[in-house]
């Protein structure tokens, strides 16, 4: 078999099995094992996967910049941005993370809601300017902008600071074994640092990062209190994150 054809066969057994195993790929191919993980390292280097210990697993696409990603799933994130809005209750403390589907939920709020919106995003800080009766805290440090948020020592102390009633939380990839995850290492780091000081979090996910990973994890699936999908992701994708006790909420 051709190394284009070993790889498409890899690729088609991912999507089908939803992961690969290194060992399984090499017996069923006729190949070393060798073989077969050096054909994972160049898929992995293209992008199409992600290497897991043994194997591997698909890879989120939701990787390219804050541009880039306001063009994918946009009205399943406005979707999904209308049902968080309607989560927030007057006089919370609500952490909101930068993303295109968080930017969709603040341009769902109520002009006449009453509470405070705290942010890493200048993005989402920018959109509640019109907002009057909701206070913004805008945190500070290195802007990272691929996404749009500042990252570095100053935004985790600020963060560290503070105590929210409900963290509304992006990322690339969520897989009920593998948790959370994103595509930048200090993004990691602010992301678990707003888990640690929200009462809750509540994860709006478009169906193209349910059970996708990548490189940096955040923490693990469980740490999400509410997962918010559409009736683009199907049973089989949600289901194994409901069976871990994640109240997964369908959002029309």
């Amino acid at each position: 078999m051709l190394t284009k054809q070993r790889k498409q066969h890899i690729l088609n057994t991912l999507q089908q099995q939803g992961n690969v195993v290194a060992k399984t790929l090499s017996q069923e191919l006729g190949v070393s094992e060798d073989t077969i993980r050096r054909d994972l390292r160049e898929l992995a280097k293209a992008g199409v996967l992600q290497r897991v210990h043994g194997g591997a697993l698909p890879a989120s696409p939701a990787v390219v910049d804050l541009t880039g990603r306001q063009q994918l799933s946009s009205d399943e994130k406005a979707l999904l941005g209308r049902a968080a809005a309607r989560l927030i209750e007057p006089d919370q403390v609500v952490f909101v993370d930068g993303g295109t589907s968080t930017l969709q939920l603040v341009r769902a709020l109520p002009v006449d809601l009453r509470a405070t919106i705290v942010t890493h995003s200048p993005v989402i800080a920018a959109e509640l300017i019109s907002h009057p009766a909701i206070q913004v805290v805008l945190i500070g440090g290195q802007l990272f902008k691929h996404s749009g948020v500042a990252v570095g020592a100053a935004a985790l102390a600020a963060i560290r600071s503070i105590r929210a009633d409900t963290y509304f939380l992006g990322v690339t990839g969520i897989h009920a074994d593998y948790g959370l995850s994103t595509g930048d290492l200090e993004e990691a780091q602010i992301k678990r640092a707003l888990i640690e000081q929200a009462a809750e979090t509540v994860l709006m996910v478009t169906a193209d990062k349910v059970g996708k990973v990548s490189p940096y994890v955040i923490a693990s699936a469980t740490a999400v209190s509410q997962l918010l999908v559409t009736h683009s992701t199907t049973p089989a994708q949600y289901q194994p994150l409901a069976d871990l006790g994640i109240a997964v909420s369908l959002c029309e």
